[in-house]
């Protein structure tokens, strides 16, 4: 079998009535590779003079590199480290949260002039050796970014190595993130050069191998199987993966292979001792009420 696993986004309401598509983590399967958190907003045209509800509020990471890449629209990036990048399509912004990081996302040429948004928001797990690094941020377009074309398709790597090419993103273990645009038509051979893989539909339909996979739907690929991803029609797909990390536990925005380490970091926002943006020092985004014991990702 080349697919072990569908899964289907979940609508999740980030706040002020803006839903975006969980697909990970995952009930069967928290993670692929180093990937512990997949959301995919939009598409959805913003008016201009949208409220600041929507707007994603200053808020803590630990233990994790963020990457937001988007299709449409921008967002302003704003984090504690006195960064202030304006994300547009095809760029990659990578945030390094290592041992502590604030930001926010605002919509703010949304609210100036209106928008069309879609994109992604994913999450890559820092191996325990550079889960408390210094946090960092980088900003990627043009050359850093290996693009190519082929019969019916153009692709873009964002992060990591595969197939002979290497975006000059830096990344602490071993992935690949791809963005490919396949005409009607198109297809494309994906080798085993990772352990695991998945491939995400963001608009139009697909077929692995014969199997459908929809718009919405990620396929967990089988270990050890060349397959062929093919599309019928127009489509966007992100194709991601890398080595396995070991496991890892997750509360809100924490990620970290200790379970005390998360009891610090929640009790660390609490109390108030991870610095805020300067720019966004007057509002935060509160700890959410605890649940059961975070779970392992593996």
């Amino acid at each position: 079998m080349s697919i072990d696993l569908i899964i289907d986004k979940r609508k999740h309401d980030l706040g002020g009535g803006f839903e975006v598509g969980r697909v990970l983590p995952f009930r069967k399967r928290r993670m692929v590779g180093p990937f512990i958190f997949f959301d995919h907003m939009g598409p959805v045209d913003l008016a201009p003079g949208i409220p600041r509800e929507l707007d994603v509020r200053p808020h803590p990471h630990i233990g994790l590199s963020t990457v937001t890449y988007l299709y449409d629209g921008a967002m302003t990036h704003r984090d504690s480290l006195g960064f202030k990048q304006e994300i547009r399509p095809g760029e990659v912004n990578w945030m390094v949260a290592g041992n502590g990081i604030t930001h926010s996302e605002r919509f703010e040429e949304a609210r100036a002039h209106g928008a069309h948004m879609h994109g992604i928001q994913a999450w890559v797990a820092l191996p325990k050796e550079y889960e408390e690094t210094d946090p960092a941020f980088y900003h990627h377009e043009g050359q850093d970014l290996p693009e190519w074309d082929e019969a019916g398709l153009h692709g873009r790597l964002i992060a990591g190595s595969v197939d002979g090419m290497n975006a000059n993103v830096k990344t602490h273990s071993p992935l690949f993130y791809m963005h490919l645009e396949m005409e009607t038509g198109a297809s494309r051979l994906l080798g085993t050069e990772h352990t695991e893989r998945a491939v995400y539909v963001a608009s139009g339909h697909i077929e692995i191998d014969g199997k459908p996979l929809e718009t919405g739907q990620m396929a967990v690929l089988s270990e050890g199987k060349d397959v062929r991803i093919s599309a019928p029609v127009k489509s966007v797909i992100m194709v991601l993966g890398g080595e396995p990390i070991g496991e890892r536990f997750l509360f809100w925005n924490f990620v970290s292979s200790s379970k005390d380490r998360l009891e610090q970091a929640k009790e660390d926002w609490k109390q108030g001792r991870m610095k805020l943006p300067d720019a966004d020092n007057e509002e935060y985004t509160p700890l959410p009420e605890e649940k059961p014991d975070a779970q392992p990702m593996s």
